[in-house]
């Protein structure tokens, strides 16, 4: 069969579909370009309403087309009557249950509707073959659900409570990928702070574990809630001294407000996420860090998107996903009154013209500055593409097959330039 997979969302669900991919590849099938497919699997994400949209769109227009559609990912455990309200005949595999994607496709072929696979525990996650988006990067996921429920969280509701992978198996995934030539290790899970609440080891101590798999390959640490990390701060700060791990914090702070992080129920208060960002940089100069900010979240007043606007002019953090709110099924928040849609736009607006002012500013005063870094890929243009320590993205145009360097090695170079997405840098010999 000709299977095209499309995929949505977090580094999670992306290293879902990597799974998929290699097990629909070796199960005898083709991946084509969606046009040529007769089976279409769309992994879902149901974080935004407007996702959701574009997904469920998706599915009923590949029905209408004839196409064979399986619905993976998140929505089917939380939306599963959408979907096949907008196509009947969708075949379901539950987001615990990527490693039956090959029954599913054998029950497909002997012509049975509507096949759905739900699995309870999650399973196939780890040391099992991949197609990945670049063969240098892995994708490693930590853990399956959450132990907390934000107001305005679906996912925690979609996988469910907290189920940490073994550390063996986290540790023997990662140096088979090593060993086949990655470079560049991603940690993911809806909440990598939480890692090991449910059992014995923690974050710090896997990362530990991680870092002593022997190879030249750089650990980037993916997102963390501020109230996760409070418990296992300074073991984390010591964990991330290794010169394996990349000096990037990505903590979404969603608001700057305290009223408005209680009614969020976030289980922090914008001190306490404040705290964690002043020990990471004190530890660490050139720390970046990223963050969440969901804008126009119901009872949020001007003075509280203030406060936020201040604190990023604060703590000016490289990147700011900015989410505009928009109310998700089942959650908490969606028995809450919702501010008008307009005052939403115009916050989110403003915020990101701040945020746009402040990234180019920083930009701008690292030109000249010089950086060892670590060649992770080829450069989409020219080049490679390396990382700071601290993860900034350099592409070193000058850096081609024959230069002598490629991922996993290290240089020297000088800031020359900086665009939208990536600095500019020059060899320094």
């Amino acid at each position: 069969m000709k299977v095209h997979v499309s995929t949505y969302g977090c580094s999670a669900s992306q290293a879902s579909a990597e799974i998929m991919k290699a097990a629909i590849r070796d199960r005898g099938h083709s991946i084509v370009p969606e046009k040529d497919a007769d089976v279409l699997v769309i992994n879902t994400c149901t974080v935004k309403y407007t996702t959701e949209q574009k997904i469920l769109h998706k599915i009923r227009k590949a029905g209408e087309l004839g196409k064979e559609v399986v619905v993976s990912g998140c929505m089917p455990e939380v939306q599963l009557d959408e979907i096949l309200a907008q196509n009947p005949d969708a075949h379901i595999l539950g987001v615990n249950s990527i490693s039956r994607i090959g029954m599913l496709l054998d029950s497909l072929y002997s012509g049975q509707k509507n096949a759905q696979f739900f699995q309870k525990e999650p399973e196939g996650f780890q040391d099992v073959p991949r197609m990945r988006f670049n063969p240098n990067i892995h994708i490693c996921q930590l853990s399956q659900g959450c132990n907390y429920s934000c107001a305005y969280c679906i996912v925690s509701i979609a996988r469910g409570r907290l189920r940490s992978f073994e550390p063996r198996e986290i540790v023997a995934d990662i140096r088979s990928a090593v060993f086949e030539g990655c470079r560049e290790i991603w940690l993911t899970s809806q909440d990598n702070g939480q890692y090991g609440t449910d059992g014995d080891v923690l974050l710090p101590e896997l990362l530990d574990m991680i870092c002593s798999i022997p190879g030249d390959f750089k650990v980037r640490v993916g997102m963390m809630n501020p109230f996760s990390v409070l418990p296992v701060l300074d073991d984390l700060l010591d964990a991330f001294e290794n010169e394996k791990v990349y000096k990037l914090l990505h903590l979404p702070v969603q608001s700057a407000s305290d009223s408005v992080l209680e009614r969020m129920n976030r289980y922090h208060s914008i001190e306490e996420a404040n705290n964690v960002i002043r020990r990471f940089r004190e530890r660490f100069d050139d720390l970046t860090l990223f963050t969440d900010i969901i804008v126009g979240y119901p009872g949020e007043e001007e003075e509280d998107f203030k406060r936020t606007l201040r604190w990023v002019k604060e703590f000016r953090p490289d990147k700011v996903n900015i989410s505009r709110y928009t109310p998700r099924p089942l959650t908490k928040a969606l028995e809450y009154r919702q501010i008008d849609s307009r005052i939403t736009v115009k916050r989110s607006n403003v915020l990101h013209d701040v945020c746009e002012k402040m990234k180019l500013d920083s930009k701008n005063a690292l030109i000249g500055r010089e950086f060892t870094v670590f060649i992770s890929k080829e450069a989409k243009l020219r080049g490679m593409m390396a990382r700071t320590d601290s993860y900034l993205p350099v592409v070193i145009p000058e850096c081609d097959q024959d230069c002598g360097l490629g991922p996993g090695m290290s240089c020297s170079v000088s800031i020359y330039d900086a665009t939208p997405g990536y600095f500019l840098g020059k060899i320094v010999t």
